[in-house]
């Protein structure tokens, strides 16, 4: 299991972290003599949350952890046996082990609706097992990353972001990975210490406002903080009054700390409330005619990316920002499905699909290469492109189709092509070397540099190209035919 500084990565066992119906499913497909079939699963999200352009991958690395751990235990197997199940499929759990191949996009990547992040190629009962904690692990965490990479996107370089949020988040495993896949969207640090300790940092904070309510006065207060903590002297200065109390008793500190020889190199003051462009706009004013232009703004309080957004059209002023909220607890869900393409029968792959009324629910069938296609002048990502495995493509020319609609074409020209998948088990074996924090954090940020402005844009993103060639969308609506056609007869 995946360590950080000491710490499992997964506390405890998850390997009863499965819908009931996976199960009952495993038990038939066993009874049946199905165990030894083979098949294929993607793991995709249909629309992302927010209206927004982009989600970012996150999770793989618990969905990896979780896979190493995974067995059945004496208790495990005592819940079987409660619940029913045969002899011969406790028997069978028993000796379980994950023997198939996992396939997946990296965390940190960008992605986009209706492609496959991860692919399961399994024997179907383990395939079936693992379902339920694969969607788990890795809803929540895009979730995380998804909404920190938002509010990072609209915020303006060199300003840090910081993770405020495990005091709202969903239970203690949320505000953990709420800490780490903010940072590793690109966060600069967490109020989390337990989080921060896991990835060999120090956790970030200030001041709360029981600090200064506990002194007799604001003044009394902010001194006492100067003289512990004279290297990060953040100030909360809207407990009272931002305007007449705590920015003046803020200065009045920094002059007591200039009077008494303590540096005042590393000062500034948070704002938690209010108006913030305004008060920001006059703090700054303020810092600066008393004489201390070196003095930061930290502000917080809900902040989103329309927020953001909207403090800097307003000219406020700000050298780093606080999020708790909309990191830990984001509005939009992933809502990140599990569904079946392909079953192998007599060596032979067949492809598998879901019909629907409802275009956008047909499932992309069949095992799928999946790349990346980046204009050679720009560098920008013009589009993601699925192929029937071992497909050739033109790369120099290439017609490529939205698999929803069919009447969606584009020509893209002078393009180059990479992967997005890459092998993480390989017949139960982990073939991954899992990259730590730092590393996908650097990933992400590149990554996010190749995607168009305007299809990160907070507010009516353009749409991304998440195409087939025209080999593989003409594959898919014969296939719908066919389906179709037998349900007519």
């Amino acid at each position: 299991m995946k360590m950080f500084n000491g710490y499992e990565r997964l506390p405890r066992n998850y390997s009863l972290l499965s819908d009931n119906y996976e199960h009952k499913m495993g038990q038939g497909y066993l009874l049946d003599g199905k165990k030894d079939e083979v098949a294929g699963f993607d793991v995709f999200f249909r629309r992302v949350p927010n209206n927004g352009g982009y989600a970012v991958m996150a999770g793989l690395d618990k969905v990896i952890s979780y896979i190493e751990n995974l067995h059945f235990g004496e208790r495990e197997l005592r819940y079987f046996k409660r619940a029913g199940f045969t002899d011969e499929y406790i028997e069978y759990l028993k000796n379980f082990k994950f023997s198939g191949t996992i396939k997946a996009i990296p965390d940190g990547t960008p992605v986009f609706p209706n492609e496959p992040l991860i692919t399961v190629i399994a024997p179907i009962i383990e395939a079936q097992i693992v379902e339920t904690a694969v969607l788990c692990l890795i809803n929540g965490a895009m979730e995380h990353a998804t909404g920190a990479r938002r509010i990072i996107e609209a915020t303006p370089k060199g300003v840090g972001v910081m993770e405020f949020g495990s005091r709202r988040a969903d239970g203690t495993e949320a505000a953990i990975d709420s800490s780490l896949y903010g940072m590793m969207a690109g966060c600069v640090g967490t109020s989390n210490d337990l989080a921060a300790d896991m990835v060999n940092k120090i956790g970030l904070g200030t001041m709360a406002h029981s600090d200064i309510e506990s002194y007799p006065d604001e003044l009394s207060a902010f001194k006492a903080f100067a003289k512990t903590y004279p290297d990060n002297c953040i100030l909360l200065v809207d407990t009272y009054d931002t305007l007449r109390s705590g920015i003046p008793n803020a200065i009045k500190t920094y002059k007591w700390m200039e009077e008494n020889g303590i540096p005042t190199d590393h000062i500034g003051i948070r704002i938690d409330s209010g108006d913030l462009a305004y008060l920001s706009k006059e703090a700054r004013h303020m810092l600066v005619e008393a004489g201390f232009p070196q003095a930061k703004i930290c502000l917080s309080n809900g902040l989103t990316a329309e927020t953001i957004e909207t403090l800097i059209q307003q000219g406020a002023e700000f050298d780093s920002l606080g999020v708790g909220d909309n990191i830990s607890k984001p509005e939009g869900r992933m809502g990140c499905v599990y569904k079946e393409i392909a079953l192998q029968s007599d060596g032979e792959w067949v492809p598998k699909i879901k019909l629907s009324e409802d275009a956008i629910k047909i499932v992309n069938p069949d095992l799928k290469d999946l790349y990346r296609a980046y204009d050679k002048e720009t560098g920008y990502a013009v589009a993601d492109i699925m192929t029937r495995v071992g497909e050739e493509i033109n790369i120099d020319d290439l017609i490529i189709v939205s698999p929803t609609d069919y009447l969606k074409r584009k020509r893209i020209i002078d393009f180059t092509i990479v992967p997005l998948q890459q092998t993480i088990f390989e017949e139960g074996k982990l073939v991954f070397d899992d990259p730590d924090l730092d590393t996908t954090k650097a990933y992400c940020e590149a990554q996010m540099a190749t995607i168009y402005p305007e299809v990160k844009r907070t507010n009516n993103p353009q749409e991304y190209h998440v195409s087939g060639t025209e080999e593989y969308v003409n594959f898919k609506n014969n296939l719908i035919e066919e389906h179709r056609a037998l349900t007519l007869k």
